[in-house]
């Protein structure tokens, strides 16, 4: 395990907080996934945010994060995912604005009676900072979050996927659960112009949550 992750353009520390990592999802997924598995998704995890990352620290974090939700969805798809809670994933375009906003109202209502997840089709570097404060005026801190793309295997696993002003670019797969929410895009807008798409949003997530049948906590 310590190889893969011996490579010039690591850092020493990064490279032992990416086996830490490692070592940390190998516990989580033991008896789902074997090492190679979760050396490969953490791996490529790590580039698909190495690119673009503004804080070169945090992409051994944002790569375990990442990886593990992806680790997760594979096993949904697999059958290796026993825990039934449905999943449902916002996309947008740069996972900044609109999908981060209904991924927060989403976690706090549904608890973990449902699963959440959120990307873009051209993630940004940072979350809309006009909507991390509208959102902390309802109580929901988003600063956790990040931007990140999706993945084949985050959308094959969702139950239902809400797009929002991506347009052609969201992906389509056969079969799955669609809804497509017009609501204007908040980058650029002022807090005072993003309040009334956030509210919106609030409303759209509370009636997705009651038509999935989780009721709203």
């Amino acid at each position: 395990m310590d190889s893969i992750y011996r490579h010039a353009d690591l850092t020493v520390d990064q490279q032992h907080a990416l086996l830490t990592a490692a070592r940390t999802l190998a516990t989580e997924f033991a008896g789902t996934f074997g090492t190679e598995t979760i050396e490969r998704f953490l791996h490529a995890s790590y580039d698909q945010f190495a690119g673009r990352a503004v804080i070169a620290n945090y992409l051994p974090l944002l790569a375990e994060r990442f990886a593990r939700q992806r680790l997760r969805a594979l096993a949904r798809i697999e059958g290796k995912d026993s825990s039934g809670v449905p999943i449902v994933l916002f996309l947008c375009v740069h996972n900044a604005g609109r999908s981060q906003m209904a991924l927060g109202f989403f976690a706090r209502l549904a608890g973990e009676r449902a699963l959440g997840w959120s990307g873009g089709t051209e993630p940004g570097e940072l979350i809309n900072p006009a909507v991390v404060e509208v959102m902390h005026e309802r109580g929901i801190d988003i600063t956790g979050e990040f931007p990140k793309p999706w993945t084949s295997e985050i959308v094959q696993a969702a139950d239902v996927v809400v797009t929002m002003g991506c347009g052609d670019a969201c992906p389509v797969y056969p079969g799955k659960r669609y809804l497509d929410w017009d609501l204007d895009d908040p980058e650029g807008k002022t807090p005072e112009q993003i309040r009334p798409i956030r509210d919106d949003i609030e409303r759209r997530v509370r009636a997705l949550l009651t038509d999935i049948g989780v009721p709203a906590g």
